[in-house]
């Protein structure tokens, strides 16, 4: 109830001060003239405004933006219509893991004085049930016009995540990561100790896969055939929000592909990594910053 939004917004632009990075926060109404229809319609059952956290360091001299980061910001997730059972819903309010990594990690490459562009994005509300809120059956169109079938507002990750990587390819970086609490899927594939990385970039995933060993953060390359985007197919929309049962942290991949364009772009799932019940090598029990060691290791990397 303390990490809302607004208060994360007021962090990020508190990190921006101290970091000398530059900060934009977009309101609702902005974010609605910009046509992210997706991130605002899960926004639509919560009472707290949504923010669209736009963070930038300039590490060398040049306008162009050289790695896109993109995170996350679901403050608390109730699962919105469809909602979740309870056991455990408390664990919820750390939905906004992946907006927290990438703030970390755009701090910390300004702290390191890295020689590179980078831009953090971070996509911030609440997704709850209410009157007004996002049903099942309803159809978004998203930043860069595609519509959206929503058929589980579970799935809200990737409607936030939509219109903010169409946000990001309109940078025209290099690369664009994003880092997203996004499936259980993922977390029953792989457990608590590795993330999946899903890339149309071959090179991309091999530099991601390296920096994540060198710090000990696990990532492993999860399939993207042409296949599973077949599961997307909405007969009342461009493409639906679910496929079936079978390979969702893979479908919730392909959905994101939808949003990237012609970008280069790596999908870290950290369902299982974000998080741990136990004290383990340097990672107290809780919150475990996975995947910022990672991130500022990739950025390195890209400056060379």
């Amino acid at each position: 109830n303390h990490m809302t939004p607004t208060r994360m917004a007021e962090a990020a632009r508190d990190l921006s001060s101290s970091c000398n990075l530059e900060i934009q926060v977009l309101e609702r109404e902005q974010m609605a003239s910009l046509g992210m229809g997706a991130l605002l319609g899960v926004a639509q059952g919560s009472v707290q405004p949504p923010k669209f956290i736009i963070m930038k360091y300039k590490g060398r001299d040049s306008d162009k933006i050289d790695v896109a980061l993109v995170g996350k910001g679901i403050t608390f997730d109730s699962g919105g219509i469809s909602i979740k059972p309870s056991e455990k819903m408390s664990d919820m309010k750390g939905d906004m893991a992946g907006g927290a990594s990438v703030m970390a990690a755009i701090s910390a490459v300004s702290k390191l004085k890295v020689n590179i562009n980078v831009a953090a994005l971070i996509p911030a509300t609440e997704n709850m049930p209410s009157g007004g809120a996002l049903k099942p059956g309803d159809i978004l169109t998203a930043m860069n016009g595609k519509t959206i079938e929503v058929l589980n507002t579970d799935a809200e990750g990737r409607l936030i995540l939509a219109d903010a990587l169409c946000y990001a390819a309109g940078m025209q970086p290099e690369a664009i990561i994003d880092v997203a609490t996004l499936t259980g899927a993922c977390h029953v594939a792989l457990g608590d100790f590795c993330s999946g990385a899903f890339s149309n970039d071959s090179r991309l995933e091999t530099m991601m896969s390296a920096a994540g060993e060198e710090t000990g953060e696990h990532m492993w390359r999860m399939p993207m055939y042409d296949e599973y985007k077949d599961l997307l197919k909405s007969e009342n929309a461009d493409i639906k929000n679910i496929g079936n049962r079978w390979g969702g942290a893979i479908t919730a991949a392909k959905f994101l592909e939808f949003f990237v364009g012609e970008s280069r772009w790596i999908h870290l799932d950290i369902a299982g990594t974000s998080d741990t019940e136990k004290e383990t090598g340097c990672l107290f029990k809780g919150a475990t910053g996975v995947p910022v060691r990672t991130l500022i290791n990739f950025i390195q990397a890209m400056s060379r």
